[in-house]
């Protein structure tokens, strides 16, 4: 174990880590561009369109791994960051920075998919939903970040500043993900996958889901949302 341990931290030196990051970086890069690239056509292009959201449920296949991505790039930052504070390596301040810009990329592009997903289904582009509106607030601290190390010279109290900032901002992190468990629900449904044995795929409710036509629903996501409830309500 103690050996385990001192191999791993042996990565914490520059030197150790640029040489193997330097070696699997293009192996792991072609495999990104093939594997995006497969899964952007066949979810696109061979899918087929939902009964209700039409060809809008595609939009989804993106939405959702960008918003994943968003949330688990900034807890791979905050454990980045506290190592920084306790162990003072350089190596997991360069690597939350660097990642920084890949999570800012990942949310601005969860908030535009979902924004254009939201107008034909929900009948908005921007509610004040829960995890959208954590979501906003995350984007911000992306920002912040960002803007810290851009604006300021590299040292070790930049490190420290951009650190703890990292560690406020991951609360929206887990707001943005688990909201739903605690606050109102708002728009977005439940946690669509789950380690439950007696059901592992969410069974989406009226609710969570409805296609809201231009011509049946009024206007506004709120009388949207009350009108199809009370169209559906009849079904059962």
């Amino acid at each position: 174990m103690i050996k385990f341990r001192k191999n791993i931290w042996e990565f914490a030196n520059p030197n150790n880590f640029l040489s193997i990051a330097n070696k699997i970086i293009p192996f792991f890069l072609i495999l990104t561009i093939i594997t995006l690239s497969l899964g952007l056509v066949w979810g696109l292009f061979f899918t087929p369109e939902d009964y209700r959201q039409g060809s809008s449920v595609k939009i989804i296949f993106v939405h959702v791994p960008t918003a994943f991505l968003a949330i688990n790039i900034y807890f791979m930052m905050l454990l980045a960051s506290i190592i920084w504070l306790i162990r003072r390596h350089h190596v997991s301040l360069i690597a939350a920075k660097s990642a920084a810009l890949i999570g800012l990329i990942m949310t601005l592009s969860a908030v535009l998919t979902g924004a254009i997903w939201g107008k034909p289904i929900w009948g908005t582009y921007w509610a004040w939903d829960p995890r959208l509106t954590s979501f906003a607030i995350l984007l911000m601290f992306y920002l912040g970040y960002l803007s810290i190390w851009q604006t300021m010279k590299f040292s070790d109290k930049i490190g420290d500043l951009s650190s703890w900032l990292c560690i406020v901002g991951s609360i929206f992190a887990l707001l943005s993900r688990y909201a739903v468990f605690f606050w109102d629900q708002g728009l977005h449904q439940g946690p669509s996958l789950s380690l439950d044995k007696e059901e592992n795929i969410d069974n989406v409710n009226v609710k969570d889901n409805i296609y809201f036509s231009k011509t049946e629903a009024p206007d506004g996501w709120r009388e949207s949302l009350e009108f199809v409830i009370r169209m559906e309500s009849k079904n059962f």
